[in-house]
């Protein structure tokens, strides 16, 4: 008789996938069938140039960013999938070693990890949709959207590219 296969759970493939790395786990949310319209949604004021609006699924997170132009979103990385489709306007994006420009009804996809920086130029509406959602945007910790200083951060991240 065949020995049953070992269920393959996502903590499991996490834990073989990334066995040298320290995984960070965010509590589970349950999913649910949602309908909201955005203007349901709180707009978050983030600094002068940059406002966004968040929607929350069980592994997924939905973010509306709304920038002026010339607004900076400084060299970043973090651990979760990232996918930016510009709904208005027009990002320029430093990530990879490259500069690329995204337009309207164009999409970027940004791996995990991968140091990325961006700025508006012109005013701009974009979706981004993030994998695991970013505890860093839930708890509030995402002081270089803010405005605040994290030259640490910032130094260690150029050093790395």
């Amino acid at each position: 008789m065949p020995k049953a296969k070992k269920k393959l759970t996502r903590k499991t493939a996490r834990k073989s996938a990334n066995s040298s790395k320290r995984v960070i786990k965010m509590a589970p949310r349950p999913s649910e069938l949602k309908h909201i319209p955005w203007n349901a949604v709180e707009l978050e004021e983030l600094n002068p140039l940059l406002m966004r609006q968040l929607v929350v699924g069980g592994d997924i997170m939905v973010a509306r960013v709304l920038m002026k132009k010339g607004c900076i979103v400084p060299l970043h990385s973090h651990h979760n999938e990232q996918v930016t489709y510009i709904l208005d306007g027009a990002l320029k994006f430093w990530i990879d070693g490259k500069e690329i420009v995204v337009n309207a009804g164009e999409v970027l996809t940004i791996p995990r990890n991968m140091p990325h920086k961006a700025e508006a130029l012109m005013d701009t509406i974009d979706l981004d949709v993030f994998n695991p959602p970013r505890a860093d945007w839930l708890n509030k910790a995402d002081a270089y959207l803010r405005g605040e200083k994290e030259k640490h951060e910032q130094d260690r991240l150029w050093k790395q590219g």
